[in-house]
């Protein structure tokens, strides 16, 4: 496996903004904003995963492909650690 970039302080912030407002412009699914804040973080799969998640490092994989069928449970603790929920949002074309 390959070593994750370390993100300084600052550029950790500026992407912490872009996520956010990737986010409100719903230019992110699920799968894309799970990976993005990993690697804001500059943690593995395994690492994010057990350290900030609580979840398996399979778990978090199969999020980050847009796999598997995670919990709304799950995808609040995956969220947490960046002050995110789970909700129901209008779409943009309706």
């Amino acid at each position: 496996m390959g070593r994750m970039k370390t993100l300084t302080p600052e550029a950790r912030r500026a992407a912490r903004v872009a996520l956010y407002e990737d986010l409100e412009a719903g230019r992110l699914d699920i799968a894309a904003t799970v990976r993005r804040m990993r690697e804001i973080t500059g943690m593995t799969q395994e690492a994010f995963g057990e350290k900030v998640a609580g979840v398996s490092r399979l778990t978090l994989a199969q999020i980050e492909r847009g796999e598997g069928n995670p919990t709304l449970e799950t995808l609040e603790k995956v969220g947490h650690a960046f002050g995110l929920t789970v909700r129901f949002v209008r779409r943009g074309d309706e």
